[in-house]
């Protein structure tokens, strides 16, 4: 029920093609090599990793946290008095927050202890 005829004859034809020798000219592979070659110093010249610091996201939470806080204290308290001094200790908290994450940073190495290293795709090292 197969027609074995076309089947010889897909046969022949992939035997043909396979038979093809095409051999580039001296020309073209020296431009391609120069092209390439180019392509990589290009890949080389570019930084293969990329670095981004975290040091600042402790004191960035932080006086996110409290001022949100300090807010909500100045809104929800009655008491005109209690609501200025809640928030007033929130805001101290927000600033106390800074001052350690600086001190800190200045006082060890976390600067670099808190990078994310993230590698180029694609780049040669």
């Amino acid at each position: 029920m197969r027609d074995n005829h076309s089947n010889e004859e897909m046969e022949e034809a992939i035997r043909a093609s396979m038979k093809i020798t095409d051999v580039p000219t001296p020309e073209l592979n020296k431009k391609l090599k120069v092209a390439l070659y180019q392509q990589e110093a290009v890949l080389r010249k570019q930084p293969a990793i990329h670095s981004l610091s975290l040091w600042y996201l402790p004191m960035v939470l932080n006086i996110i946290t409290f001022s949100l806080l300090a807010v909500f204290a100045w809104i929800m308290i009655d008491n005109i008095y209690l609501s200025y001094f809640a928030a007033g200790i929130c805001f101290y908290v927000g600033v106390a927050g800074i001052v350690l994450t600086i001190v800190g940073v200045k006082r060890t190495n976390i600067r670099e202890e808190i990078t994310i290293r993230v590698e180029k795709r694609g780049v040669l090292v």
